[in-house]
């Protein structure tokens, strides 16, 4: 594997290139960054933090150890900003899906498929690995998590509120209570699906659609 070592803080937006058509220094720098951080939440999904080793995560970006102590002062920075990328590439990748329906059902479906194919870059037990590792505990990575997983269980709520005021949901446990278990339904199979595209979309939405006794798109009935 070659190894690089491009230290220094990202910027970003994208920079422009050079008139020569290389990358500058700043896209270098954005671009390396983006590769820790990714590497960094993979890692994360696989080991949680207390075994997480910065050494690898370099390594398996594709840089060196002084690139990664260069942007990041320790795990804990590292680990803080992999959970921002996390999120920030999941709402531009997922979270545009939501927003694009009109429908609070389609919406909710919509996440669930969206969520299937992010988690492909083997992310998807970051978040249940971190929630479950700071339990309990006064940690800025344990509140982050729980901030994030909080935000994103109200805005199911609100989808499934709206659902439900159109008739589109049926009756049964509070809306709160029902978000829960639509993100807990969805976490779960994605992670037990891992490597299996593309039929983890498919169940994802499947698995999703239970929870809210619905039934799936027909797009997805039409792999049965």
């Amino acid at each position: 594997m070659h190894v690089r070592n491009d230290p220094g803080d990202a910027d970003p937006s994208t920079p422009p290139r050079t008139k020569a058509g290389r990358p500058g220094q700043a896209e270098r720098r954005a671009r390396s960054r983006g590769a820790l951080l990714e590497s960094a939440a993979r890692g994360l999904s696989r080991y949680g933090y207390g075994n997480l080793v910065l050494e690898q995560v370099a390594a398996d970006a594709g840089y060196t150890r002084g690139a990664l102590y260069h942007q990041f002062k320790g795990k804990q920075e590292l680990t803080l900003a992999a959970l921002d990328w996390v999120l920030d590439t999941w709402q531009r990748e997922v979270g545009v899906l939501v927003e694009r329906e009109p429908e609070p059902v389609a919406a909710l479906l919509a996440m669930a498929r969206g969520h299937a194919v992010f988690c492909r870059r083997d992310v998807a037990r970051m978040a249940l690995a971190l929630r479950l590792e700071f339990s309990g505990q006064d940690h800025p990575v344990g509140q982050a998590v729980e901030r994030s997983y909080d935000a994103l269980v109200t805005d199911c709520e609100r989808l499934v509120e709206s659902g439900r005021a159109t008739g589109a949901i049926p009756p049964g446990p509070p809306a709160r209570t029902l978000a829960l278990a639509f993100v807990g339904a969805l976490e779960g199979a994605v992670v037990s699906l891992a490597g299996h595209a593309p039929h983890d979309e498919v169940l994802a939405e499947r698995a999703a659609a239970g929870v809210l006794g619905i039934r799936p798109s027909p797009r997805t009935e039409e792999h049965r």
